[in-house]
């Protein structure tokens, strides 16, 4: 059954935002209210002219807000909601744990509480659901030849980013089987694409070598990851939503394993051949390497047959197709990202 009233959280963030986008596209009809703090990563820009939609909502406010919560699930007769709320930089989460534990971990524990009232309420509505967007991360890492990770794989985090994601998973798992909450869980593969922070890895090295800046690679740029474009990922928590059995859990990978120099590398001679003017070229000229990251982990690989055999999705955009079209969204959108230059928290580091 489809959803009629869908509460985004995260809703203004990069692939919060996507969805929203992607949602109202493709389900016109569906109401839509947007929860986000707006954060530093969170931006109302990121969903421009759809705010002006009379059917879509923006609501500013925090996920550990219960009553805030509680108040949107009443007035909104909410029947599904879209979790995607969340401190999601492992490099902050290394300097500064405390926000992951509380967004991550106590903002999904406030949502649950909210959402299990608020089912109860209604009656128990069997199209209601709690779609829980979450990470390959809380897997821990792979070696060069080990399998993909599989929905049934143990979790061994690394850093406090993933450890947190790891317990909002074990929170959302746990209201399913304990209460009967109907929910669901999305483990993905890294993201790009549109409205990506700059923070993150292929934002960050597009940016840097637009404005002449070094591409910095965390020890020798060796580390692997499976990268998902974001549309492909809008289109996977669709069929999540509207196929698979409540208590569900899904990987959601892109099939495209690269190493990180390697990425680079393909974006430099992407941005060579689209921006002619750049102040340095070849932008291969630009890449730095620095010291590795504390309990870096070396590769992910997510193992999607569940999603393809049960769900009948697979991904639709190749590395080569997602990284031309990222690549071209931020050369033609330099007014979206310019404002965010100039803060403190955009800082270039080092890719995840």
């Amino acid at each position: 059954m489809a959803p009629e009233n869908l509460l985004v959280t995260g809703g203004a963030g990069f692939i919060g935002s996507n969805f929203v986008r992607y949602w109202h596209r493709h389900y016109p009809h569906c109401r839509l209210i947007v929860l986000d703090a707006l954060t530093y990563a969170g931006r109302k820009a990121n969903l421009g002219a759809l705010l002006e939609h009379p059917k879509i909502e923006f609501v500013q406010g925090d996920i550990c807000d219960r009553a805030r919560v509680d108040h949107i699930l009443k007035t909104y007769a909410i029947d599904t909601l879209v979790h995607f709320a969340a401190e999601s930089h492992v490099d902050r989460s290394i300097q500064g744990p405390a926000a992951f534990v509380q967004t991550n971990i106590v903002g999904t524990f406030t949502l649950l509480e909210a959402f299990c009232a608020h089912w109860r309420t209604l009656g128990h509505p069997t199209q209601a659901r709690f779609l829980h967007v979450s990470t390959d991360e809380v897997y821990g890492s792979l070696g060069p030849l080990d399998p993909p990770f599989t929905e049934t794989s143990p979790y061994a985090p690394s850093s406090p980013y993933s450890a947190s994601k790891a317990g909002s998973d074990h929170l959302v798992r746990a209201y399913h089987r304990t209460y009967g909450l109907p929910t669901l869980i999305a483990n993905a593969s890294n993201n790009y694409g549109p409205y990506q922070f700059p923070e993150k890895f292929i934002p960050l090295m597009c940016l840097n070598i637009l404005l002449g800046k070094p591409l910095p690679i965390y020890g020798d740029g060796q580390n692997i990851r499976d990268w998902l474009f974001v549309e492909d990922h809008c289109r996977a928590l669709d069929a999540v939503l509207h196929r698979a059995h409540p208590g569900a859990t899904y990987n959601i990978g892109g099939q495209s394993e690269i190493k990180n120099i390697d990425l680079v590398i393909l974006l430099c001679d992407l941005m060579n051949e689209l921006a002619p003017e750049l102040p340095v070229r070849p932008a291969q000229e630009l890449i730095t390497f620095v010291r590795d990251r504390p309990g870096h982990d070396f590769r992910y690989a997510t193992d999607i047959s569940k999603l393809v055999a049960n769900l009948g999705w697979q991904p639709s955009i190749s590395l080569d197709q997602g990284l031309s079209k990222t690549a071209s969204w931020y050369l033609s959108h330099s007014s979206w990202w310019t404002p965010l230059l100039s803060r403190e928290t955009t800082v270039p580091s080092p890719p995840s």
